[in-house]
């Protein structure tokens, strides 16, 4: 079949238009877009504002000593996956704060995702339980219990402490005398990190006991046992876990370390 001249010339015209419109229509699909990104227009001014974060609080590692707050660091890389790549975001470790210099609407958008994301943090309650053996005979069995919220340290001590004469200064009705104070008892540090299989536990147990006293130069001197079991745990909900268990020197006693973990309701009713 053959076409007509005239057919011809049409449709050459027809894509002659076509070509010459679609780099205008591109062009027009471009300014639509750039409207409708308001990363691409920023005309509106930049102004700077701090969110107060209230559920995340920094803490120090017991195992490592550094100070994080790994829930503040999610939101701050939220706020740069979500806002304009321009904005400025710094986050505050140690006031729990982030800065977030944008625009209004991007200001907006900053403080909905912030509310969104600083929500009350899980509470656990941790029960640690020590155990004195004889052999295979239990003597003794103390519980302690605290609260430990997710992404946070909590510490906490029971004993006593005990006065240690370090020096003296002037004489007789002046003779003035002067102590330290040894901490003397249980001593616990730990954080729970929740993770994707249970719970991860960063533990520092601490228990320190008066021993015989030592005679130095002629004066008795106090005798410091210490035991203590430091490490990193998984824990499920509800099933006991041994930390450690240490032996006595000079006897057949030694300690048996566990913690068990269960879920409570936060903030703690009364």
């Amino acid at each position: 079949m053959t076409r007509t001249p005239t057919l011809v010339k049409a449709l050459l015209a027809s894509a002659l238009t076509a070509a010459l419109a679609a780099p205008c229509a591109l062009a027009q699909g471009s300014d639509a877009a750039k409207q409708q990104d308001p990363c691409q227009t920023q005309s509106a001014p930049v102004s700077t504002k701090v969110f107060q974060l209230t559920n995340t609080k920094p803490y120090i590692d017991p195992t490592f000593g550094n100070n994080s707050n790994r829930g503040g660091e999610e939101i701050q890389a939220a706020l740069r996956n979500v806002l304009c790549p321009t904005d400025k975001i710094y986050f505050l470790l140690d006031q729990s704060a982030i800065v977030v210099q944008a625009s209004p609407e991007q200001l907006a958008m900053a403080e909905k995702l912030i509310s969104e994301l600083d929500r009350p943090q899980k509470a656990y309650r941790l029960t640690y339980t020590i155990t004195e053996l004889d052999g295979n005979k239990t003597i003794s069995t103390q519980h302690f219990s605290m609260i430990a919220l997710n992404g946070q340290h909590t510490s906490m001590k029971e004993g006593s402490k005990i006065p240690v004469a370090t020096g003296s200064m002037g004489k007789g009705d002046d003779l003035q005398t002067q102590f330290t104070y040894l901490d003397i008892g249980m001593n616990f540090d730990s954080s729970v990190e929740e993770l994707a299989n249970g719970v991860r536990l960063l533990a520092k147990v601490e228990q320190s006991s008066l021993g015989e006293p030592s005679t130095i130069a002629g004066v008795q001197e106090p005798v410091v046992r210490q035991t203590v079991v430091q490490g990193t745990s998984f824990l499920t909900l509800g099933k006991p876990v041994m930390l450690g268990s240490v032996d006595v020197p000079n006897s057949t006693h030694h300690f048996d370390i566990a913690v068990v973990l269960e879920e409570v309701k936060y903030p703690i009713s009364p």
